[in-house]
């Protein structure tokens, strides 16, 4: 199969994954949650785990075919372009957690700085400008350095614990414990800077997929080589656990390995079925939901905290509407699970209206 501009697999991976993540985000209760839908504790990996990651690979698959556009020019355009969309994006995230901080009437001296969209921000501008100035075998030994330097950082600056990690250190001495996430008892940010390092790679060995996939004449070979590719680094990731665990909240360097051999393999996988055999049509609903991603993704956590802001019978609408149309429909979990589902419902519906009237929002 020749090379096509555009590969539908790449799309509808997108849209798995943003399905997925409103899935995840928005059970009807988090004391109900089926175990593969809630990220693990500390070490360990989830359905849930592979979510953030396959979406920073997504990023830098789809940055090859953005960049090889303009011949991977460096020119001041093309760094400004760089600069406008990380700036935009990072902007975005602030804006939301500003949002959330309001509504909830909580003090604005505890605005949480960093988050998922303002590491998708800072991976994407860094990625972009290393994936410009370096060649790509010089770009496979930045990774290699940089998952090993931050394994060296961790193990010999208070190890992997949740209370004494060095990311958590770098976190609490340049943001302040008071603009960090709490979610897990203590100040420490799961999106925090030293922990954006090994992000980057994430969004790196995207960026080589997509070197495989834009240079291929052969793509039913280059999907074989992807599978390999992806099985290698799914085992090497898993003998370096045994040393490093694999931990999302660390974004460990074995984490990495993992979870880019997985979107290799998947995207692999989606490629062989959609663009080389042409089976489009089962894969529509993901489509929609590739569309608007960043979009969705920040429109989606608006409406989550308005939903927890109104208030119907002295509790939130949130609270309300899992606990008395969704708990007498099917119990306590299930109706958890249907809660999330609907969610993902409405957010296809609002980009499938989007997508008829032809709304594509670009940054």
């Amino acid at each position: 199969m020749n090379n096509p501009q555009r590969y539908h697999a790449l799309d509808i991976f997108r849209g798995m994954t943003i399905a997925l993540m409103i899935l995840v985000n928005t059970p009807g209760s988090w004391s109900f949650v089926y175990p593969p839908l809630r990220h693990a504790q500390w070490h360990g990996l989830t359905l849930t785990d592979l979510v953030f990651p396959f979406f920073l690979f997504i990023v830098g698959t789809a940055m090859m075919f953005s960049f090889s556009k303009y011949d991977f020019r460096r020119t001041k355009e093309v760094y400004q372009k760089i600069a406008k969309r990380t700036a935009i994006i990072f902007l975005i995230g602030l804006l939301g957690h500003l949002y959330g901080t309001l509504v909830h009437g909580r003090e604005i001296e505890n605005f949480r700085i960093m988050g998922v969209l303002q590491r998708i921000a800072l991976c994407y501008g860094i990625a972009a400008v290393l994936v410009l100035r370096f060649k790509l075998q010089h770009l496979w030994i930045i990774l290699i350095a940089a998952l090993i330097g931050y394994w060296q950082l961790l193990l010999w600056n208070g190890g992997y614990a949740l209370e004494t990690n060095f990311a958590r250190t770098v976190d609490m001495v340049i943001l302040g414990s008071s603009h960090l996430y709490k979610g897990t008892g203590i100040p420490f940010d799961p999106e925090g800077l030293l922990s954006t390092i090994p992000s980057i790679m994430t969004v790196l060995l995207g960026f080589f997929a997509g070197v495989m996939i834009h240079s291929a004449t052969d793509q039913v070979d280059n999907v074989k080589k992807m599978l390999i590719l992806g099985a290698l680094l799914i085992v090497t990731g898993w003998l370096w656990s045994f040393v490093f665990p694999i931990n999302k909240q660390l974004w460990t360097s074995s984490y990495v390995l993992v979870t880019g051999g997985i979107a290799f393999m998947v995207l692999a996988a989606l490629i062989w079925v959609i663009d080389i055999n042409a089976v489009k049509k089962p894969f529509f609903a993901f489509e929609i939901f590739g569309t608007n991603s960043l979009f969705v993704y920040a429109a989606s956590g608006v409406w989550t905290n308005t939903m927890l802001w109104l208030q119907v019978d002295n509790r939130s609408l949130y609270s309300f509407m899992y606990t008395d149309w969704f708990v007498p429909l099917a119990g306590n979990m299930n109706g958890s699970f249907l809660f999330a589902l609907a969610n993902v419902v409405l957010w296809w519906l609002i980009l499938y209206i989007m997508y008829r009237k032809k709304i594509f929002i670009k940054i």
